[in-house]
């Protein structure tokens, strides 16, 4: 192979903003994800069938298509169909938002599920009302359950953050393309991209290891 390495034609200035939107977006998406995906467990869960069935529909959807289906199905159906024009900022966010709150439903539903019904029953001693139950019994103990999860689905979404680049969203993938394209150097872009999302996505694995072992050390 006659190729020559040169990974100083690799700008970082591009990256390191396209990167700043990329954990933006992460963010953004993680707390829609945490808090949404909290109520949409509850409403999963529900004794009521007519009121359980369409947001168990609306889980599944997300669960078994693809993410950039999905990205791409908001960012071009939903203003045609429903005349709701948004910047494409808050679509990605939308997008991905959504798609993270389906899993860390299920997420949650588990760990609901998992509840000790003495504490439940302590709740209903105490005089507590269901909302009162749900905001200081259930959702403390399941959000502290499912952290490990949250954390792991945290960082699928950071990682599948690199889809809206398909829409022309400056983040970490769109700029690595772009810089790609005007170096004629993809092979040293892609790899410092790819080392950008490893740097980022690896302590934070090694965070959830770290719980899961505490929690396996605490439960034993």
């Amino acid at each position: 192979m006659n190729y020559t390495f040169d990974f100083n034609a690799v700008t970082l200035a591009p990256l390191l903003q396209g990167l700043w939107v990329s954990l933006q977006l992460t963010a953004a998406a993680n707390v829609i994800g945490i808090v949404f995906g909290f109520a949409l467990a509850l409403l999963i869960m529900s004794p009521y069938r007519v009121l359980r069935l369409p947001f168990m529909l609306f889980v599944e959807f997300f669960r078994c298509t693809p993410a950039i289906v999905q990205i791409v199905w908001i960012f071009y159906c939903v203003p045609m169909l429903f005349d709701v024009f948004l910047d494409p900022m808050t679509m990605g966010i939308m997008a991905l938002g959504l798609n993270l709150m389906a899993f860390n439903a299920e997420a949650y539903r588990a760990s609901i599920q998992a509840v000790p019904r003495e504490q439940l029953d302590a709740g209903i001693a105490l005089g507590l009302n269901p909302l009162q139950r749900v905001l200081y019994i259930i959702f403390p103990t399941a959000f502290r359950a499912s952290i490990p999860v949250l954390l792991t689905n945290g960082i699928v979404i950071f990682q599948q953050s690199a889809l809206v680049a398909i829409v022309a969203i400056q983040d970490l993938m769109y700029q690595g393309k772009t810089l790609a394209t005007e170096t004629y150097r993809p092979i040293e872009t892609f790899t410092v991209v790819a080392l950008i999302y490893f740097a980022v996505s690896f302590p934070i694995t090694q965070i959830v290891g770290l719980l899961e072992r505490r929690r396996q050390i605490l439960v034993s």
